[in-house]
This record gives C-alpha cells, structure tokens and sequence, in this order.
C-alpha cells in the first residue's frame, strides 16, 4: 500500500469513527434523557435489565456508553449492583446490532433488488434526505432525526472508504503474512484488545475488521482470535470512566470487565481444545462481513444466557476485589442525593438536566422545611429545632453550590430549546431558594434574641403574627410545587398572594408603630419585630421570583417588570379577583375605632419602620453587633 493508499484508509477510518458518533449523538439528544429513565426505574429484575441494556445499546449504537451510564448510575446511587450487572450484561448483545448494519456492505449480486440494500446505493438518499431536514425543517425533533440519518451515511461511506483502500492488498504477500501472524489466537486476541482500547468502541473495531475482511484476505481463523480481544477491549473504557468515582462505581467497571474476561477466557480453552482434536475446516475459509456479524452475535448471545442466571458470581468477585468499608456508609441521607449530579451523565445533556431538576426539587423542599420550623419558632421557640434551621441552611447552600457548578458545565452541552428552558430556569431559581433559606436562619435568629429576652410580643402581635405566617406559608408551599410540577396555571396565583403579603406586611408594620406609641411594646422587641416581618415579605418575594421566572422563561421572555406591570394592570379583572380572594382569606384582626384613628400614614413608615423613635446609645449598639454578625456570615460565605 502507497501513501495514498495508507491516507485512503485514514480518512475513511476518520469519516466511519465521525459517522458513528454523529449517528449516537442524534439518537441520544432524540431519546431526551428517556432511555436513560428507563434504564434507572426499570430494572428490578435481571432478565429485564438484560432486555433493557439490550434495547439502549441498539438505539445509541454503543456498549461502551450504556456501561458509562450505568457506572454513573451506580456512583450517584440510583443503582444498585444486582441491578447493574444485568444491563451490563445486554449491553453486549445490544452492540451486535451495529455490526448487522456494517454487514450490508458485504452483498454481492446482479440482481437490482438486491442490489438496493448495499449501503452504496440507499446511504446517498438517506444522506439527501437528512441534509434536508436540517436545512429546512423548523421542528428540533425533525433535525435531530436528520442529524441521525446524515452520521449514517457518513459512517457508511467511511465503511466503504476502508474497504476500497484495503482491497489492493488482496495479492500482496507482506499483507496476508500479517493476518496469518494475527491467527495465533494470543496474539490475535491481543491485537483485537489493544484496538478496541485506542479507538474506545468495540463497534468501531468490528467494523474496521469487518472493512479489512473485504479485501478476501481475512480468514475465519484469523477473525475469531481478533474478535475475542475486542470483546475484552470494550470493558476498558468503563475502567477509565470509573477513575474518581466511589467504590460501588467502580465495582460496576469491573463487573463488566470480569464478564469480558471469563465469557473469551472460557470460549478461547474450549473452542481450541475442541479444534485441536477435531481441527474445524472452516477455520481456512475465507471471512466475510456477515460471518463476522454471526460470529460475534451468537458469541455474545451465548454467552450472556449461560451467565446472566449466575450473575451473582460477578457481583461478589467485584465485592471481592473492592470491599465494603465503613467509611462508604457515611453522609446523610440528605448529602446524597447531589451524588446524581454526576459528570458522567454530561454525556447525555437530556438525562444530566433530569438528575439536576430531582436536586433542585429536594433542595427547594428543604428551603421550604427551614422556613415552616424557622416561622414556628417564633410564637413556640425550641432549641433541637433551631439546630435544625441551621442545619438545613448549610444543606441548601451546599446544594446551590454544587447545582450551580454542575449546570455551568451543563450549559456547555448541545441542549434542546425545551432543555435550554429548564436550565435557565434551573439557575434563576436555586438561587431564590437558597436566599429564602438565608431569611429563614434570620428568622430562627430573630425567634432565639427573643426567646433570651425578658418580655415577649403582645397578644395582638402574635395573632397578627399568625395571619401573617400563614400567608407567607402559603405563598412558599405554591411556589414549590410550581417549581417541581412546572404548573405554570398555579404559577399565576403567586403574584395577586404576594401583592396581600406587601398589603399585610405594611398595616401590620402600621399597627406596630400604634403599639410603640402607646408603651405597649418595647424598642428592642421592635426591632426583633421588624426583623422577622421584614424577612417574612422578603421570602414573599423570591416566591415571586419563582412562578415569575417560570413564566417568563415559558414566554420566552425575561423581563420581569414589564410582566409584573401587566399583570397587576387595574383592568385585569382576573388579578384583582384573586387579590381580593387572598385580602379576605388573611384578613387581619378587627380593631377599635379610636385604635384604627391612631394609626400612623404610610408617609409616617419611613424606609425603615422605626424612624418615628429616637434610638437610644445601647439599642444602637446592639443593631450594630448583629449587622457586623451577619457581614461576618456573608463573607464567609463568599
């Protein structure tokens, strides 16, 4: 073979590898995320596992991906091990199909119909065809279709690429003394492993073998030993992929590599001992692409119905190799769930963003349980549920942390327009979450300085406190579910809530103001008074956030002003409705005449609500102190 000949066979290598990972990226982003899903909730039982590693493998064209998927699944403890080994173990009949396809290049006849099957003669209409729906088609389904359609043709024209450049070595002698070398099954095997290993796809790799077995040369002989290496090559990449991972990850790995070894090791004793006595006439014939497709389907389809019963044998060699630790059992049940954030699913960007929406759900109910303790504790203060506040502070800030950096790198993924949806909502939205558990530890601190103190909230405080709560409960309970249920008809009864919230927290602000003036109410439980009712409509506010930031990202629109200018339009009869809904629900306790009278403006109010009392020297003091407290907390955080 010349130079040309040598860059022939390179650059059609180059157009098959292309070509297959064009094709699995378009039935991967098409799939969004649902094989995977599957793969996660359906495989309790082996056989079906077995069936739906099968299944996935076919329709992503790689056995090497669904083991990296499911060594992702494994580390983020979505899966377990008994669960992994049968998908582990159809993977490798689902990769057959590939060869199947690659098989077609090998048929030969006169005949026009037949004729129509060769890749040579459908591959350009297909490659037509899905140029086409690129070019043109308006629906993202559409061009992901034609995306899959153009990778196959490129794959098929690279096929025969490799083909028409290895055919020319047919007659030379230096060629076939090569091959011949490879029939040692040792060697052979070797050669088929270190392949497989470079190029990380056995399907690539039987492919090529499968390229090279039509130039005549390659012998049955010679295939078998090439093939079984390949067999074993496949597991390597999910060794590198289980490199960091934690321990039950990397068992997966090397289930799938036990598996590799002892189904060739096995077939490789039996098969030559039997040809040592027998000496199989075939071994001579000349190999042909569907001959390898044969041997390499009945191999593995073999091989998995002896071992799939027995499965249990792989399960413990893994335990063997790497096992349990007490240390694999720390964490708290609520740390571990990030571990679905894991970076092996950025492979399949439709999968990794479902994993981040089930973070960021539990996330959001954690941030809703620290403010329903936290509002608690202030008419009923306990300390074990003080701890708890702050605990589930530090959970949610751990969970923007690491939400936050894994849909950075999420960002960077080829994303669907709906998925591109979700994300930037994903964003806009932890970060109100993790601002409402921020107010909640303000409200379990404001609820502990009140508790220390010798004096406690009049009467009518805490029934007006009470009204007040359970509005603020109310509006975070919606905004939860519209965040996890995308209910985007719920969404728009956060608003008219959050307008009552604005309403209450400033006659209630008015009202206190009253009691001051009075000498019912000291200044310095004023001031913890103001705390918590400002923070109370703080949280009002990110839960407006929330349904806004749905909203508008369903309208592909990003303007919240503008939006909440509309909606809260006085011709929009639909708001005020609901507004006067909420008014009359969360009504405050009637007052007195004479007390109504004493009321203070909403000029009076001020920017802060204190501003009609002169401060006193110590009072100053202590609002200084807890300022600089919560400065320090601030930068500590940063």
């Amino acid at each position: 073979m010349d130079l040309f000949g040598i860059l022939a066979m390179v650059g059609g290598l180059a157009l098959f590898l292309y070509g297959m990972q064009v094709m699995g990226d378009g039935l991967k982003k098409t799939s969004g995320g649902r094989l995977e899903t599957i793969l996660e909730t359906l495989t309790s039982n082996r056989w079906k596992g077995a069936l739906l590693g099968c299944a996935v493998t076919a329709v992503i064209q790689s056995s090497s991906a669904t083991t990296v998927m499911v060594v992702g699944l494994v580390n983020s403890g979505i899966m377990k091990l008994s669960q992994a080994v049968g998908v582990i173990l159809g993977a490798n009949v689902g990769t057959t199909v590939t060869s199947w396809l690659l098989s077609l290049t090998g048929i030969e006849s006169e005949n026009w119909v037949i004729q129509l099957f060769k890749p040579s003669s459908f591959s350009p209409v297909i490659g037509i065809i899905g140029i086409g729906m690129l070019m043109m088609a308006k629906s993202e389904k559409k061009r992901d279709i034609g995306t899959i359609m153009v990778g196959f043709a490129v794959l098929m024209y690279g096929m025969e690429a490799m083909s028409a450049a290895v055919e020319p070595l047919a007659g030379n002698e230096k060629f076939t003394s090569i091959l011949t070398m490879f029939s040692h099954p040792i060697l052979g095997m070797l050669a088929g492993l270190v392949l497989t290993a470079i190029i990380q796809s056995s399907s690539a790799s039987i492919g090529i073998l499968q390229a090279i077995s039509m130039s005549g040369t390659l012998t049955i002989g010679t295939a078998i030993p090439i093939l079984m290496g390949e067999n074993i090559g496949t597991a390597v990449t999910a060794i590198l992929s289980s490199i960091g991972a934690s321990k039950n990850a990397r068992r997966a790995a090397l289930m799938h590599l036990y598996f590799c070894i002892i189904k060739t090791t096995f077939f490789m004793v039996l098969f030559y001992a039997v040809n040592a006595i027998v000496h199989f006439p075939f071994m001579t014939q000349i190999a042909t692409p569907f001959i390898i497709a044969i041997i390499h389907s009945v191999f593995n389809v073999a091989a998995v119905m002896i071992m799939l019963p027995v499965s249990d044998v792989l399960v413990k060699l893994a335990l063997r190799t790497l096992p349990v630790t007490p240390d694999e059992t720390e964490g708290t049940d609520e740390e571990k769930p990030l571990q679905i954030l894991d970076p092996r699913f950025l492979s399949s960007p439709s999968f990794a963003l479902e994993q981040c929406k089930t973070a960021a759900g539990d996330m959001a109910q954690y941030a809703k349980e620290s403010l329903y303790i936290a509002m608690d504790l202030v008419l009923d203060y306990v300390p074990e549920k003080a701890k708890r506040v702050d605990k589930l502070e530090r959970l949610v800030d751990m969970y923007e942390d690491q939400l936050g950096s894994y849909l950075v790198k999420l960002s960077g993924r080829t994303l669907s327009n709906k998925d591109s949806h979700t994300l930037s909502t994903l964003l806009h939205c932890i970060s109100d979450f993790e601002r409402i558990s921020d107010h909640a530890l303000n409200i379990m601190q404001s609820a502990e300085e009140l508790a220390n103190k010798p004096q406690q909230f009049s009467a009518k405080a805490r029934e007006e406190l009470v009204v007040f709560s359970a509005a603020v409960k109310n509006i975070m309970n919606t905004a939860v579910l519209v965040f996890q249920n995308d209910d985007l008809e719920l969404a728009q009864t956060v608003e008219p809530l959050e307008e009552v919230i604005d309403g209450l927290n400033m006659e209630i602000k008015r009202r206190h103001i009253r009691r001051l003036r009075k000498g019912k109410c000291t200044i310095e439980l004023g001031f913890t008074f103001s705390d918590i009712t400002t923070s109370y409509e703080r949280v009002a506010d990110h839960c407006s956030n929330i349904a806004v930031c749905l909203l508008q990202v369903n309208e592909d629109g990003f303007d919240t002003h503008e939006y909440l200018e509309r909606v809260r339009d006085i011709d929009n009869p639909a708001f005020q409705a609901q507004v006067a809904r909420f008014e009359k629900k969360y009504a405050l306790p009637k007052m007195k005449k004479e007390d109504v009278e004493a009321l203070p403006t909403v000029a009076d109010l001020g920017d802060k609500v204190m501003q009609p009392v002169k401060l006193s020297v110590l009072e100053q003091e202590s609002r200084k102190k807890k300022a600089g407290k919560k400065e320090a907390k601030d930068k500590k955080k940063k």
